[in-house]
This record gives structure tokens, sequence and C-alpha cells, in this order.
């Protein structure tokens, strides 16, 4: 009989590992969906008309394409940062993030780092996933120590309480992050 307790528990189980799985592989795909499309929008106004272009694409692109993908996949989809420009980290966030930072500093790679986790919400699973986004030399136009004053002002009109400033290459600037339930 002690045996079949954890065979019972094993087969119990297995559907949910196997949901999480796959929810995980899915958010993957959300995260790397947000990001390429987004930077294919702002690679296309950075030529098209400079960073003043790009603001644009962050400031209602940006926002259009998480909202999209979350409607596509039925999830939560949104980027945050321990410095947001836009959207403030949930309490959960900010512990995640922190902790990328501090991965960061011990040398691993930006495009390595996320974390997921299931958590129980509203009575249901859901999981919980966030992907690093690492700060490339071309967003220091408009992330970066010495921003250009026309791209500043601009800034400063469309997100009077902007801290997504003073960053360097290759520091974490945020995350994707997603929630979806299983």
């Amino acid at each position: 009989m002690l045996r079949m307790i954890p065979m019972a528990f094993a087969l119990l189980a297995t559907p949910v590992l196997a949901d999480e799985a796959a929810k995980l592989d899915q958010a993957r795909a959300i995260a790397k969906e947000f990001g390429g499309t987004l930077k294919g929008e702002l690679e296309k106004a950075m030529k098209a008309g400079g960073p003043l272009a790009a603001i644009e694409v962050c400031h209602s692109k940006a926002p259009a394409i998480a909202s999209d993908l979350s409607a596509k996949y039925g999830a939560k989809v949104h980027r945050t940062s321990l410095r947001p420009r836009a959207t403030p980290p949930q309490d959960w966030e900010t512990g995640v993030l922190t902790s990328f930072d501090e991965r960061r500093a011990k040398g691993e790679d930006p495009a390595a780092i996320e974390f997921h986790e299931v958590v129980t919400i509203d009575g249901k699973p859901h999981l919980r996933y966030m992907k690093a986004i690492g700060t490339l030399p071309v967003c220091l136009n408009c992330h970066g120590e010495n921003v250009a004053p026309e791209t500043r002002a601009k800034l400063d009109a469309l997100y009077p309480n902007d801290k997504a400033m003073g960053y360097k290459a290759g520091e974490l600037r945020g995350a994707f992050s997603i929630t979806a339930p299983l």
C-alpha cells in the first residue's frame, strides 16, 4: 500500500507538471515574440526618425503589442522595471527584478536570466514568468546617462514620473512579465 501512494500521487501530479511545462514554454515564446516585435518596431523608428520616433513606439506601440499578446494567449503581458518609465512592478515582480540584478552582478548573461513559479490566484493555479531585458548601446539614446535635450524633453512630456534613465550598456533595464492560468 505504501508503494501505491507515491504512484497515485505521481499519476495525479503528472498532468499539472505537464501543463506547467507547456505553459512555461508558451511564456518563453510570448516574451520572445514581444521582444522581437518591439525590437523590429524600434529599429524601424530609429532609422526613420531617430530616438524621438522610437519614443513614440515605446509610448503607443509597446502597450498595444502587450495588449494584443495578452488577448492572443489569454495571459497578462507587460514590461516592468525597478526604475519604471510607465509600468511600476508589483510586489512579486520587485523581488524577481532585484534577484535579476544580483544574478547579473555575479556574471550571469542577461539573455539567460529568467524566473518562473506557480501560484494560486482566485483559487486557480497560474504561472508567473519573467524574462530579463538587457540594455543595449542603442537603448542609451533614451535610457542612458547622456540623453539629448530634445529626447529628454519629449520623455518628460510623455512620462512625468520617468525613472528609466541613467543606464549603462549591459545593465538590466527591466523584464517582460507574463501571468497565465494553468
